[in-house]
C-alpha cells in the first residue's frame, strides 16, 4: 500500500486536525449521519444523474461538486426559527429599519425578503452584479455548484437585479449563503447574511437641498475615485452620506451609543465608490460590513435609469458573534436546548451574553497523506473533513508539506514485497 501510494502521489501534506470538546453531544449526533462517510462525502455524479433539491430536479455534470452535508444544511433558515440568536439579530435589524424609514403612507418604506430560494442561477450570482467571466470569485474550488447554470448563492446580492426588475426602490433581502472556505472557528460552508437597497429619484435625493430642482442625478464625464463616470459630484456625495449615516444609525442601534466608526475604501464589482465599515468594540476595531454606492449599469439594466442608489450587506454570524460572545461559529447550528434556551427573551434588544456549554479541552489529531498535483484545491479536503467529522472538527491547519524531489526523473520499478 505505501508503494502504491507513493507512486501515485507527487505531494505529502500533513494537517493537523482538531476536534473540540465544547460543542454538545446533542450537536454531535445531528452532525453524523446514518449513511456511510464514503457516499457521504460528495454528491454521486453517474452520468444522468440528477439532484433534488427544495422540490426540484438539476441534472449533474462536471461542475456539480455539493457535498451530502450541505445538501442537509438547505432548508434550515437559521434566520428564520423564532428566538434562534441569527433571528435576533435580523429582528433588530428589521424592526430598526421599520421605525426610522416610513413612507408617506405610513407603511415601512423598506420591505424584507428572508425566504428566497437558495438555489440561483450563474448569472443571477455572477453577471447580473458585473463580475467579470475570469473574476476568481466565480472558482469552482470557492462555490457549491449543482451544475454549469445553477448553484447556491454565494451572497444575497444574487437578488437585487430581480428585486429591481419587479420595481422594488427600497428592500431588505435575508438568507443562508453557501461558499467553500477553510475551517476554522470563524468559518462555516453555510452563513447568513442581510443586504440592505435603496434607489433615490431626482426629486427624493434633492428634497430639501437649496436650490435642487437645478441639481441633476447624472452627468457624463470621467470615472474617477471618487464617483462613476454617470453620476454628478453632488447626487454621489448625497448617496454616500445617506448610506454611511443609515449604516451608523444601525449600529448605534445595535451597540448602543458612543460607538466609535470608521470607513474603509474597498472595492467591489457592483459598488463604486465602495466602503467597509470598522467598529471599535471592547479596543478592537472589528470589519463588520460591506457597502457602496450601486453601479448604475446594474440599476439601469435592471430597468431604473432614472434612480441613483446604494447598497450594503452584512453578515449575521459576525454581528451574533459580537454581540453575544459567540466564539465558534459552529454553535448557531446547534440543536442543544443548553444553547437555544439561552436566547429565548422576551424583548428582543434584551442583552444576551453566551455561556459555553462544556470545558472539556479540544483533542488533536494529525494526518498527512500523499495527493496528485492536477485539480486538488485546499476546500476538496476541508469539504471531506465535514462530511466525514462532521461538526466535531473545529479547526484545521496545514504545518507541513513535501513535494517529491525527483518528480520530473522516471520512477523506478520497486517490489511491492520491499514494503
Amino acid at each position: 500500500m505505501v508503494g502504491s501510494a507513493l507512486r501515485r502521489g507527487s505531494h505529502a501534506y500533513v494537517y493537523l486536525v482538531s476536534k473540540a470538546g465544547h460543542i454538545s453531544r446533542g450537536h454531535q449526533h445531528q452532525a453524523w449521519h446514518s449513511r456511510p462517510a464514503a457516499v457521504e462525502c460528495v454528491a454521486q455524479r453517474a452520468p444522468g444523474s440528477v439532484v433534488e433539491l427544495l422540490g426540484k430536479s438539476y441534472p449533474q455534470d462536471d461542475h456539480s461538486n455539493l457535498t451530502q452535508k450541505v445538501l442537509a444544511r438547505v432548508g434550515r433558515n437559521l434566520h428564520n426559527q423564532q428566538h434562534h440568536p441569527l433571528w435576533l439579530i435580523k429582528e433588530r435589524v428589521k424592526d430598526h429599519f421599520y421605525k426610522q424609514y416610513v413612507g408617506r403612507s405610513g407603511t415601512p418604506l423598506f420591505s424584507v425578503h428572508d425566504n428566497l430560494s437558495p438555489v440561483v442561477t450563474t448569472w443571477q450570482n455572477f453577471d447580473s452584479l458585473l463580475i467579470p467571466a475570469e473574476h476568481p470569485s466565480r472558482k469552482k474550488g470557492d462555490n457549491y455548484y449543482l451544475n454549469r447554470t445553477h448553484m447556491l448563492r454565494a451572497h444575497t446580492s444574487a437578488h437585487q437585479w430581480d428585486l429591481l426588475h419587479a420595481g422594488l426602490d427600497a428592500f431588505l433581502v435575508v438568507g443562508d449563503v453557501y461558499r467553500r472556505d477553510q475551517i476554522d472557528s470563524q468559518h462555516y460552508p453555510v452563513f447568513h447574511q442581510l443586504e440592505a437597497v435603496r434607489l433615490f429619484s431626482k426629486h427624493e435625493l434633492f428634497a430639501g437641498i437649496e436650490d435642487g430642482e437645478s441639481l441633476q442625478l447624472f452627468e457624463q464625464s470621467s470615472r474617477s475615485t471618487h464617483k462613476q463616470e454617470t453620476h454628478t459630484m453632488e447626487a454621489m456625495k448625497l448617496v454616500e452620506f445617506d448610506l454611511k449615516q443609515t449604516l451608523t444609525r444601525l449600529m448605534t442601534h445595535l451597540f448602543g451609543d458612543g460607538l466609535e466608526i470608521r470607513w474603509v475604501d474597498c472595492y467591489f464589482p457592483f459598488t463604486h465608490p465602495s466602503f467597509e465599515m470598522e467598529i471599535n468594540f471592547r479596543g478592537e476595531w472589528l470589519e463588520v460590513l460591506g457597502c457602496g454606492v450601486m453601479e448604475q449599469r446594474l440599476v439601469n439594466s435592471a430597468g431604473a435609469q432614472d434612480r441613483i442608489g446604494w447598497a450594503f450587506g452584512l453578515g449575521l454570524e459576525r454581528l451574533a458573534m459580537i454581540l453575544y460572545d459567540i466564539h465558534d461559529i459552529r454553535l448557531f447550528w446547534s440543536e442543544d436546548e443548553r444553547f437555544l434556551k439561552q436566547f429565548r427573551v422576551a424583548n428582543i434588544n434584551q442583552k444576551v451574553k453566551f455561556q459555553p456549554l462544556s470545558k472539556y479541552p479540544a483533542l488533536i489529531n494529525d494526518i498527512s497523506f500523499w495527493l496528485p498535483s492536477e485539480t486538488y484545491t485546499e476546500n476538496d479536503f476541508y469539504d471531506l473533513v465535514r462530511t466525514i467529522g462532521g461538526d466535531l472538527v473545529e479547526k484545521v491547519d496545514l504545518i507541513d508539506k513535501f513535494e517529491h524531489p525527483k518528480l520530473s526523473e522516471p520512477e523506478p520499478h520497486i517490489p511491492e514485497q520491499a514494503f
